[in-house]
């Protein structure tokens, strides 16, 4: 007997899966072949998922401009391409990303911009639906992982449609939670490409060309507004006609918990917006209000459309763009903060209780306590017990000079008691600002640092630039050999691939004095003497140096088996509390004092001590032993 045909519902598996992981599913559903990125968060799990899936070929590039054009080579040479990264990587990447939004491209081409309201991990929280207007692309906001996935896949079919890249933004809280997904074991065959084109007019911008492109760029937007009328994406959810919230992103479903009667107008696209399919909502409900994360994208669209968006009785009025008369401008929302402000604006009945932003909820009948966000204990930001960039900081704390830091985990240097980082501003930017405090006249030696994998990401450039114009700023390149802040990420100095293929390891030292410093040296991280011997005579030396700080993260795998705890010999302790000045975690203040100076013992936990011996080498009294070396002692 034949078997009955397998539906295209029956297919379909329901799946547990982050936002990351559903955009990774979507892209390999989609056909993607070539991947590239940049780790950042939150975005760095969508290639690390997307590695692991058959017949796509997925790369970490040293930044995201060099990512976005390894998307665009493949695009033009007619397979489809994703590029990722968090928001501030689209700045890295802006070169490219305005050049590919006038060439189009032969097939399709997503661009994942992960943006960090409330800037859980980054340095700013730009919102980044105004890069899609500034280069004339469509971008799509998920709000969840559902339509993470979907409308990965509708990307493309967008992408290819409209011979235009397209900026997908999910948000941190879109990114790291979790929702059942619909995954299909199917997968979109790209047709096999023709030959490399060779249309120059379309592909090589030069200012005869360019010139031409522009107005196919405006005509392409007007295209893509028509379509954003019918597009599933954005779609119109009828209930009460009392108030009408236009919403996209996560923004959407706080809509939905807080104003359950409310009709919503769900804009999947946020750009460009439906005109008048926005105009025919607000048409049907008695006030309109816009509900979205950071700049008022939607709400200055909507106002320049006409249409009169409710304001409260006590709203004084705004400077204009900046209207959001109702929401906070800046942070990440959450259904608090919107219940909290609707209160505020008379949305809601006044008896609406505000719920607490963090509360647990019963399970299997269980009546669990209510956990209050500002019950719980304070976790400062600290380097890791082990970290080989504690001893360089130590040491730059007493030398008292202007430290200019950079983006990774030795941003982690300005925290006390380290207190040893002065700037810090984007990816590469240390040794450049040091050397412009040079430049300034600054009578003070500059010291930059700058970790392994952010010196390849943009601190060359920089480097070469102290090199080429002679000013004499001290470089340390903090040599841990990964990627770590993000999650050990490789990088081109690590020796392995995205995909675990081995690679040639970039050697720091040669490429520095191929940029053309001439005093380098290397040195074990954990050699706090070492670090401090060099450091001193360098700046007594009037020239350009670099100082390359070399042991690998102590979270890799093969550093965690070799961790042997130390321990204190409380004989030998008079509680100096220099060691307390490294800012281990692992070393903590005992509840026995010194008979004499009646100050706190140290201690050490075992169970985060790694033995990486910094607090040793700075313990006066050589107090601090491995436990071998104790058992030793204790025998004799």
């Amino acid at each position: 007997m034949a078997m009955p045909a397998i539906t295209e519902e029956e297919k379909l598996v329901k799946r547990f899966l982050s936002g990351n992981e559903a955009l990774a599913r979507g892209a390999w559903e989609a056909g993607v072949e070539v991947a590239s990125g940049y780790p950042g968060t939150p975005s760095t799990e969508i290639l690390e998922n997307l590695a692991k899936m058959p017949g796509v070929y997925a790369e970490w590039a040293p930044n995201e401009k060099v990512a976005l054009d390894v998307a665009i080579g493949a695009a033009y040479a007619g397979k489809r391409a994703l590029a990722t990264m968090k928001h501030v990587g689209v700045n890295v990447a802006a070169d490219s990303l305005f050049y590919a939004a006038f060439t189009g491209m032969e097939a399709g081409l997503v661009i994942v911009s992960a943006d960090d309201p409330s800037m859980h991990s980054s340095q700013n929280e730009q919102d980044n639906r105004n890069y899609a207007k500034f280069a004339r692309i469509p971008c799509l906001d998920p709000a969840d992982s559902q339509e993470a996935k979907d409308m990965m896949l509708a990307g493309f079919e967008i992408s290819e449609k409209f011979d235009t890249p397209v900026l997908l933004r999910p948000t941190t809280r879109v990114c790291h939670t979790s929702a059942l997904v619909e995954a299909s074991p199917d997968r979109y065959q790209t047709p096999k490409p023709g030959k490399y084109p060779r249309n120059h007019a379309k592909y090589v911008m030069v200012p005869a060309n360019a010139k031409h492109r522009h107005p196919a760029a405006e005509a392409r937007l007007e295209k893509l507004a028509a379509y954003a009328e019918e597009c599933p994406l954005n779609r119109v959810e009828m209930r009460g006609t009392e108030l009408g919230i236009i919403a996209n992103g996560i923004a959407y479903q706080y809509a939905r918990e807080v104003f359950p009667e409310a009709s919503v107008l769900k804009l999947g696209m946020s750009y460009p917006l439906p005109q008048h399919k926005i105009r025919d909502f607000a048409a049907q409900v008695d006030k309109v209000i816009v509900l979205e994360e950071l700049d008022p994208f939607i709400e200055e669209q909507v106002l320049l459309m006409g249409i009169e968006l409710y304001k409260p009785d006590d709203w004084e009025g705004g400077v204009y763009p900046h209207f959001k008369s109702i929401f906070p401008l800046t942070g990440e929302l959450n259904p608090k903060i919107v219940r909290t402000h609707a209160l505020r604006a008379g949305l809601l009945p006044e008896d609406t209780a505000v719920q607490p932003e963090v509360a647990s909820a019963p399970a299997a009948g269980i009546s669990l306590p209510v956990i209050l966000a500002e019950d719980l204990p304070n976790r400062p930001p600290v380097l890791c017990p082990g970290c080989p960039h504690r001893s360089t900081f130590y040491i730059l704390h007493k030398l008292k000079r202007p430290i200019n830091g950079d983006i990774g985990c030795y941003t982690l240097g300005v925290v006390p008691p380290l207190s040893a980082m002065d700037t810090c501003g984007c990816m590469g930017a240390s040794t450049g600002v040091a050397h412009g405090g040079y430049m300034a006249g600054d009578s003070e030696r500059h010291i930059a640092v700058i970790g392994d994998s952010t010196f390849f990401h943009t601190g060359i450039q920089a480097l070469m630039n102290v090199a080429y114009n002679q000013s004499n700023v001290i470089t340390i390149i903090m040599d841990n050999r990964i990627t770590s802040m993000t999650g050990q990420q490789e990088n081109p100095a690590s020796g392995m691939t995205l995909q675990g293929k081995a690679a040639h390891e970039v050697d720091i030292e040669a490429l520095v004095r191929a940029l053309g410093i001439k005093r380098v040296k290397r040195v074990e991280a954990y050699d706090v003497d070492a670090i401090e011997s060099t450091l001193k005579e360098w700046l007594k030396i009037d020239e350009p140096a670099v100082l390359i700080t070399d042991h690998a993260c102590a979270l890799l795998p093969e550093e965690r088996k070799k961790y042997l705890p130390l321990e204190v010999v409380e004989d030998d302790c008079n509680g100096c509390t220099l060691c307390f000045r490294i800012g281990c975690p692992a070393i903590i203040k005992s509840d026995k004092l010194d008979e004499k100076t009646q100050r706190p013992l140290a201690e050490i936990d075992p169970l985060l001590c790694t033995g990486c011996e910094i607090c040793a080498q700075v313990c006066p009294r050589d107090a601090i032993l491995f436990r071998d070396q104790m058992v030793e002692l204790k025998m004799q």
